[in-house]
This record gives C-alpha cells, structure tokens and sequence, in this order.
C-alpha cells in the first residue's frame, strides 16, 4: 500500500471512530437522565453518568490544564501518525495508532464544547442543544459522557478476607465512552502485537527530528 492509501487509511479510521463516539454520546446526553441505566443484557448496561477527567473519570489536575494537555498529547500522536504514514509502517501498527488519537480527541471534544452548547443534565432533567454560551459551564470545563457500564462479574468477598472481607466486589466496575475503548483498544493491541515496532517507530522519530534539526542549522 502507498503513502497515499496509509494516509487514507489513517484519516478514515480518526474520522470514522470520532463520528461514532460523538454520535452515541449526543444520543445519550440528549435521552437519558443524569445516572439513568438501561439494562440489555445481565452484564451490559447503558448507564450515563459524566466526568470532570481523563479516561475511566480519572482526575489528577485542573480541568483547563487537564484539556490543554491532552491537545498537545494529541498534536504529538497526529505528527507521529505523518511519520508513520511516511516511513510507510504496517497498517495495523497505523490503525492502532490512529485509534488512539481519535480516542483522545473525542474526550478532547466533550471537555471543550459540551458545556457551551448543552444544558445540564440532571436526575430530573434531560439536556438539550442550547445557544453558544448558554450552557452549563465556559469553555473547557465541560463534562466527559461516558455510557458504557460492563458489570461482567459480581461477588462478595468472604468475610475471613482481611482488609476486603464482605464487601461486594464488580469487574468490570469503571462506566466508560466509545473514546476511551478506542484508546485502550489501540495500546492494548500495540503492546500484544507490536512490541518491536513500537521501538523502530521511534527510531524513525529520531532520525526525523535530528534530520529537522540539522536543516535548521543548515
């Protein structure tokens, strides 16, 4: 496959999975009530809740520089992407890759935009589009909408257990949105099936930035 067709490869991937994580979650935000679930099967549910934070609803840092992060996380993996394309990598290594910015980007998204055109959900009401400004919080402070709730396996912990004894334990307990299953679909295939050209990719990078630094010097 030429350069050509990688780099439509990788673009077709980023769009087609940003459409369907922005897709489901508008659905969900503008239908279900704040922690409103509904059960398809005995170990899936569609359950929305939102988060102030990175994947899985984790929050290490302010919101703003939280966001302003991850853009640049993202401005790095799209460079990394060109290279990619243009060291002519496998396809798959490509696809992961372009998984894993789309699924930063979509979070990105939530976080910047979702506050200023929605209203806000609640227990009792559901949000709706509203003018530019209107919404429930300013620019990047808007919530992540996460969906997805997996509770594959449910016990309670026999009571002689130190420490965990008697509480009841879930796997897969964390609620979470098309993005972030992109994310971690991405890397956990990358470690599996491409541990080398992990590596080799880098050097790439290297011998790119070395190159970019010497014409500058030129």
């Amino acid at each position: 496959m030429d350069t050509k067709s990688k780099s439509l490869l990788a673009t077709s991937i980023i769009l087609l999975t940003l459409i369907l994580d922005q897709v489901i979650k508008i659905i969900v935000k503008t239908n279900f009530y704040y922690g409103e679930s509904v059960c398809v099967t005995d170990w899936f549910y569609f359950t929305f809740v939102e988060n102030m934070g990175m994947a899985f609803g984790m929050q290490v840092m302010p919101k703003v520089v939280q966001t302003m992060m991850r853009l640049v996380f993202s401005g790095f993996i799209l460079w990394y992407i060109i290279l990619l394309v243009k060291a002519n990598f496998k396809n798959g290594y490509i696809i992961c890759v372009s998984l894993i910015f789309a699924g930063a980007i979509g979070n990105v998204l939530d976080s910047i935009f979702y506050g200023v055109i929605f209203s806000e959900s609640t227990y009792t009401d559901v949000a709706t589009f509203v003018s530019v400004g209107e919404g429930y919080a300013d620019w990047f402070y808007g919530k992540v909408v996460d969906m997805f709730y997996f509770p594959l396996l449910e016990f309670d912990w026999p009571s002689w257990m130190p420490f965990i004894g008697g509480k009841h334990f879930i796997f897969f307990s964390p609620v979470f949105n098309f993005a972030d299953a992109a994310i971690s679909g991405g890397t956990i295939a990358l470690l599996i099936f491409y541990p080398k050209m992990f590596g080799e990719s880098f050097l790439v990078f290297k011998k790119t930035v070395a190159s970019e630094r010497k014409d500058l010097n030129a």
